[in-house]
């Protein structure tokens, strides 16, 4: 049976203070039901706004869509993203990503569950490794 889900019929949230800094706004667009794995959400950053550093257990695949943001694996370089770049973070990497700080930007974030989990968060980014 095809499913379809209209745009709009699924709340838009907030993103919770614990995961992100700054104000973020995230729209899901799917969960596929069991026994797949993958599920996906537009996520918007405002100027400054980033996730904290996590990692997936089936790793996360971005793809920008609007804007210009930033994203940094642990021990690498912070990148600069633009719409239609796309990102992925292998399984169990150690990342962070959002808007740059002065433009806002967009991202479909794409991941699978694993044992019901799709992420593990950690600790916050602070303002000094976010402007480096």
């Amino acid at each position: 049976m095809v499913e379809i889900r209209r745009a709009g019929s699924q709340p838009s949230g907030k993103g919770p203070a614990d995961w992100f800094t700054g104000t973020v706004r995230i729209d899901p667009l799917f969960s596929a039901p069991d026994p797949a794995r993958v599920a996906a959400a537009l996520v918007t950053f405002e100027p400054g706004a980033r996730t904290a550093w996590h990692t997936h257990p089936l790793g996360q695949t971005l793809i920008v869509t609007a804007g210009r943001g930033w994203v940094q694996r642990a021990g690498g370089p912070v990148e600069e993203v633009r719409p239609g770049d796309v990102v992925w973070f292998p399984p169990g990497e150690k990342h962070w990503h959002g808007a740059s700080d002065s433009t806002a930007m967009s991202h479909i974030a794409i991941q699978e569950r694993l044992d019901g989990s799709p992420v593990d968060w950690l600790e916050h980014v602070d303002d000094a490794q976010y402007r480096r």
